[in-house]
């Protein structure tokens, strides 16, 4: 029972909304600045892939957050403190010593992110009852969408803009970073007002660390002896690792010069490029994917899925061979790559609720998501170090600078290994599949 009758319309699209910022804040936002701002690809990749891991371990420390305080108060408290980070960022960025107190920042920021995602994804389910959860869901993913928007598209816009207009990339970085933490700030004190006290958001009755741990253990040793658990493992960190190959040196490559191998795109030509064409495509293959697992499960869509999201890898490749200065034809790349991600990635969210099914199901699938963090991470650490090693050679006979080249070439040689990763991967060819007479109705 709720105390209040706020409508849920009056927190949930701005909860979802500060629930994806600070994720694309920390994950391709500092990308984007470190790249601008002369940091080394080497060094950029394998720093900011370290972020991730507040996601990678969320599932270790989930549990204590139904120790203390209400669901409502972490909220309200967690989007204070990435209101002040955020506003640090800015501060420090002008600094001689940037990149290190930067980071350090951003370590909170995505500790503070992880541990909201926990809080507002909990008071979703205790704020709401059965039917307002499943008439809203859909509202949440949208507005969740509309943060991916704002911060890989609209966020870096402004940035291009006010480097230009400012002429100072340290500068410019620092206004985009005090205006999020500007709308934290007023989305805290919003929230505090209008986010509804719910009868059933308290600290769970007799529950202790030391039960929490047991519990853990228990949950933690029954994932692990689930029927295929090495197949699943392996699906889980290297069905996407073209793409997390991928996703840290895409953006660096549109921003370098033409001498350097890249596509000399401006900040915001890469922003309306990656954050608005490609989220807009990202989000139009998942919906298609979904719609095709509806209707034939998800077995029979597998194999289209992985090579949807493996082989239009191969418009990287062309973008960084014949360099194109036409900027339609790099968007509509862009937009079929990340189309072809979203179908695939469909495939990779399904196995995983399908894997976690049975007892525990829910701590099953943290652990899952959990995996599916690492996977990303761990690749995206190396990028940039692989892309260094490759630019010594000249693969495919081309003038000119060869790093992008030969890193995109790399990255269709990862394909092997979704493709080995699918081969031993067990699925009911029933699940995810609408039976013979819902079709027909």
């Amino acid at each position: 029972m709720i105390k209040t009758a706020k409508s849920p319309w009056a927190w949930i699209p701005t909860l979802y909304v500060a629930e994806g910022l600070p994720y694309f804040a920390v994950n391709t936002l500092t990308v984007l600045m470190y790249t601008n701002m002369s940091v080394s690809l080497a060094e950029m990749t394998f720093y900011t892939a370290w972020l991730y891991l507040p996601w990678v371990i969320k599932p270790f420390w989930s549990p204590f957050v139904d120790l203390f305080g209400t669901k409502r108060g972490w909220i309200v408290t967690m989007q204070l403190l990435l209101g002040i980070s955020m506003a640090a960022v800015g501060l420090l960025l002008p600094a001689p010593f940037f990149f290190t107190a930067t980071l350090a920042v951003f370590w909170l920021m995505a500790f503070c992110s992880a541990t909201h995602d926990i809080a507002a994804d909990g008071y979703y389910m205790l704020a709401l009852d059965p039917h307002q959860q499943a008439a809203f869901v859909g509202v949440r993913s949208t507005f969740y969408r509309i943060a991916s928007v704002i911060g890989q598209g609209g966020l870096v816009m402004l940035a291009g803009y006010l480097e230009k207009c400012m002429n100072s990339i340290p500068a410019a970085w620092s206004v985009v970073f005090y205006t999020l933490s500007a709308f934290f700030l007023l989305i805290t004190l919003y929230h505090s007002i209008f986010l509804p006290r719910s009868d059933r958001d308290h600290p769970v009755p007799d529950v202790t660390a030391r039960t929490i741990v047991r519990d853990f253990c228990m949950t933690f040793v029954t994932f692990f002896r689930k029927p295929h658990i090495v197949s699943a493992l392996l699906f889980m960190l290297l069905y996407r690792l073209p793409e997390a190959m991928c996703l840290k040196l895409t953006q660096p490559f549109m921003l370098a010069p033409l001498d350097k191998g890249g596509l000399g795109l401006s900040t915001a030509q890469v922003g309306f490029a990656n954050g608005t064409v490609g989220v807009i495509a990202l989000l139009a293959g998942g919906i298609l994917g979904g719609l095709a697992i509806a209707r034939d499960g998800l077995k029979r869509w597998l194999w289209p899925m992985a090579l949807a999201l493996t082989l239009p890898c191969l418009f990287y490749c062309g973008l960084a061979m014949f360099q194109p200065d036409n900027y339609a034809l790099i968007c509509a790349a862009v937009g079929i790559e990340q189309f072809g991600y979203g179908f695939g990635f469909t495939a990779f969210m399904l196995y995983l609720i399908y894997f976690s099914q049975g007892p525990s199901s829910t701590s099953h699938y943290a652990f899952c998501t959990a995996f599916m963090a690492l996977g990303m991470m761990v690749p995206g650490m190396f990028a940039g170090w692989i892309h260094d090693v490759l630019e010594q050679y000249n693969i495919t006979g081309l003038s000119g600078a060869q790093g992008y080249v030969n890193f995109f070439w790399w990255v269709m040689l990862c394909c092997v290994a979704t493709f080995a990763v699918c081969l031993r991967l067990h699925i009911d060819p029933a699940f995810g599949r609408k039976s013979n007479k819902e079709i027909k109705e």
